[in-house]
């Protein structure tokens, strides 16, 4: 199934417009998606784990409700949708989620964008009844989906928490929309050049390679180099 999510922009509700006296301060324009996610659900052979639960999409607000398609996120729903059921798996969607996009993330969209494989990352929690077989009945078998981001740094921080974090292919017009959106906000730290070596005097030089050679290994003595050595002795 092939889905393209459509940007969207959270903007002030249209009205009569204020006498430029009384005229607030505009809000700032906050790019968002708003999203749905799919999570599945498989029975285990292993009497340590009944269940496995995992990330299988992302989807969006709007997509096809043709026959053979899931149904998406329309609304936010108090509770997750069963999309497919069987004894050995179920497929449960996730509505009124969503992404927005913020400056200060802009390195961590770049990060994600440039990697070979782009990717929605989802921050999910186990659920609290893990070997529930039927979580139709009981709540407290589904799984929580916390957040979804586009940033590469903001997952990190997550899984250094120690979250759950999966990752799901992301579309080329997301992608596309998140490019544009860091063309505009993205400034690379300009990087320190390196003085050339040729610039540096000889014993500059020589303390550069002392101290490569002692970060490489602290407990091996650097080696000689053949100017420091002694002369041969003549016959």
């Amino acid at each position: 199934m092939s889905v393209y999510p459509m940007a969207h922009l959270v903007v002030a509700n249209a009205g009569a417009v204020p006498s430029a006296t009384t005229m607030p301060a505009a809000a700032p324009q906050v790019p968002q998606l708003q999203l749905g996610v799919l999570l599945q659900r498989q029975r285990q052979h292993n009497r340590w784990q009944r269940w496995r639960w995992s990330l299988l999409d992302v989807l969006p607000a709007e997509a096809s409700r043709s026959p053979g398609d899931a149904r998406v996120a329309q609304a936010p729903s108090p509770s997750p949708l069963c999309l497919a059921w069987s004894e050995a798996a179920s497929q449960w969607l996730y509505p009124g989620h969503g992404v927005q996009l913020h400056r200060d993330e802009a390195e961590g969209y770049h990060l994600n964008l440039t990697s070979p494989s782009p990717s929605w990352f989802v921050w999910w929690s186990a659920p609290a009844e893990p070997d529930c077989d039927d979580p139709r009945q009981l709540s407290a078998g589904l799984p929580a989906v916390q957040a979804v981001t586009l940033s590469y740094n903001e997952a990190a921080r997550w899984m250094d928490a120690g979250e759950t974090v999966e990752i799901a292919a992301l579309p080329g017009e997301v992608a596309n929309w998140l490019a544009d959106f860091n063309t505009t906000h993205y400034k690379p730290e300009p990087r320190k050049r390196r003085r050339p070596q040729s610039f540096l005097t000889p014993q500059e030089r020589d303390a550069t390679r002392v101290h490569a050679a002692s970060a490489t290994d602290p407990g091996e003595a650097p080696a000689q180099s053949a100017q420091d050595e002694p002369p041969a002795s003549c016959p």
